[in-house]
């Protein structure tokens, strides 16, 4: 149990910093200093170092978003409004931003563009892969044919990707709203052609 314990720090403490600083400005130092964890703790449960503990960190957050994913994807089909439903979906992202004033960013965007270490962007890759097929798949039960719903899929994840870029640059959830309107017309649009 307490071999876990320093495990987890540097998980979560990774998960921080690379949602506030990107994986490259993630130093060792930084890492070993949040998670307060030993540089043996480090090599002990991340033998490769810190490819290795961005990469564990990357197939955690993975699942938990697509955890989050799963369930909207239940219940699109009976949500009263496609509004609601984007509120809901957006504030996974939404909330933890605002409540960090803007300093969170995107994990897996951080993770897919680090170019350094090739198995971190491959975990990125696979976790947007992921996604947008468990996207796509509660959109064809919501009714909406199966090609529009991958490309709907697909066009969701990039737009929160974007609307969390731009938050953070703006200061302001406003990119959320915009995303919220300009989304809830285009997918109440094939939800009522089903």
């Amino acid at each position: 149990m307490t071999t876990a314990r320093p495990r987890a720090r540097l998980l979560a403490s990774t998960i921080a910093i690379v949602q506030e600083l990107g994986v490259n400005a993630a130093g060792v130092t930084e890492l070993l200093k949040r998670s307060n964890a030993s540089r043996n703790s480090l090599y002990q449960h991340f033998p490769s170092g810190k490819g290795q503990l961005v990469e564990t960190a990357t197939r955690i957050v993975s699942r938990l978003v697509y955890s989050h994913l799963n369930a909207m994807s239940e219940k699109l089909a009976n949500e009263p409004s496609v509004e609601q439903w984007l509120d809901e979906l957006f504030a996974f992202w939404r909330e933890p931003l605002e409540s960090s004033e803007y300093r969170l960013g995107s994990f897996m965007m951080a993770a897919a563009l680090d170019e350094l270490d090739p198995a971190v962007q491959s975990a990125a890759g696979q976790a947007f892969t992921d996604w947008t097929a468990r996207l796509a798949d509660g959109m064809v039960a919501a009714g909406i044919e199966e090609e529009t719903a991958r490309s709907m899929a697909g066009l969701l994840l990039s737009v929160i990707e974007g609307a969390i870029v731009q938050s953070r640059a703006l200061e302001s959830s406003q990119p959320f709203v915009d995303a919220r309107i300009q989304l809830g017309v285009l997918l109440g649009h094939h939800l009522s052609h089903s």
